[in-house]
């Protein structure tokens, strides 16, 4: 029997039911909490995480008035008080009220999209609606940005975090939006001197998702929040880089500039392997030696280029370093596991290259053979 780790139990379980049951029962006295629990646990169990909150999110429809403006009260009377005003990062909220958008979005994205809006306002400063606002950006796009104007000077850094979240060209789980790219980017501009690193982080995500379809689109606007000035050089550098971080693992000469690296570097570069025979469950050792101009700034990344079934060839970048070169000379040493056990990558023996990519361009390679484990 399994015993490890669920995610999907931690979030969605008897206990989490019950007190959602627990607070609509205290709004409404003839909300049947026994009933809804009974209901919602005889299917639970069986369910993934995202199909739980669906699941959820019918049983409620089940449960409540059956027009949105009547159910819409019990809801709001419902929810907890919003998530701690003082906290500036990383308070997601409770994955169980996740179901309140799901069930909002079925109701009334079309019949009532200005009272679902009120309504994911409020439930998002509980938790993140940026899943539910996503089929309203597809009936009413040019309603729900309007609305986002607003939202972008909410004093909730939750419901202004929402403006930028919900539009990402790429959320994970999220609707595919038919948002244009650029559509976002006025609500961005906004945002992005935003005093709360959860709210810049999602604004660097949401760059981070531009940058694969349009990475000049990224840097311009990059480049022009550089000149307004009005966000801190520390954030606004962060999010320079997370934002970038893409075209940086791929080694986009425009991206390494802006991040401060000169891809054109003149410099030597080695690479030395301790064997060139490793095993799947061992360790590839090697060691990098850059040769430069003292003070010169590096951005050093290792690919390794894998076998797969089939003969196909895979690679993959890792970080090795982030530095200066000192002393004309840079010595960079790395131990990188091969595990034999990975459940999502399987390695496959045979011959293997590793290339060392400094500033976004390839400056050494070595070939080894994968053995098979054992």
């Amino acid at each position: 029997m399994d015993g490890g780790f669920s995610l999907k139990d931690q979030l969605f379980n008897r206990e989490k039911v019950r007190y959602l049951a627990g607070l609509f029962a205290a709004a409404d006295g003839g909300f049947d909490a026994e009933a809804f629990e009974t209901q919602v646990m005889a299917d639970l169990l069986a369910l993934e995480l995202k199909q739980r909150m669906t699941l959820i999110a019918d049983v409620l429809a089940d449960h409540l008035p059956e027009a949105l403006h009547n159910a819409a009260p019990v809801l709001l009377k419902a929810l907890p008080p919003p998530l701690d005003p003082s906290k500036t990062d990383d308070d997601f909220g409770d994955f169980i009220f996740a179901p309140l958008g799901e069930y909002v979005a079925a109701r009334g994205v079309e019949a009532h999209p200005d009272l679902s809006l009120d309504l994911l306002e409020e439930i998002t400063q509980r938790f993140s609606m940026e899943w539910a606002i996503r089929p309203f950006l597809n009936r009413w796009p040019a309603e729900v940005l309007a609305r986002m104007e607003d939202w972008a000077t909410h004093s909730s850094y939750h419901v202004r975090r929402l403006v930028s979240e919900g539009t990402r060209p790429r959320l994970p789980w999220g609707e595919a939006v038919g948002l244009r790219l650029d559509e976002p980017l006025p609500l961005l501009d906004h945002l992005h001197s935003d005093p709360t690193r959860y709210v810049t982080r999602s604004i660097a995500n949401h760059l981070n998702d531009i940058a694969k379809k349009d990475p000049d689109l990224v840097m311009d606007r990059l480049e022009h929040w550089q000149e307004a000035g009005v966000q801190s050089a520390k954030e606004l550098g962060w999010m320079t880089s997370h934002a970038l971080r893409g075209l940086v693992k791929a080694g986009h000469p425009r991206a390494m500039k802006m991040l401060g690296y000169d891809p054109d570097l003149d410099l030597s570069a080695e690479i030395a392997l301790k064997s060139q025979n490793v095993r799947i469950g061992d360790a590839l050792e090697f060691s990098a030696h850059l040769e430069g101009q003292a003070g010169s700034p590096v951005l050093v990344d290792y690919i390794l280029h894998f076998q797969r079934p089939g003969g196909k060839i895979s690679a993959k970048v890792f970080k090795l370093k982030q530095s200066k070169i000192s002393g004309k000379l840079l010595k960079l040493d790395k131990c990188h596991k091969l595990k034999g056990n990975a459940t999502t990558f399987k390695l496959v023996p045979g011959p293997h290259r590793i290339e060392l990519m400094v500033n976004g361009k390839v400056r050494a390679e070595a070939a080894f053979e994968l053995l098979p484990e054992g």
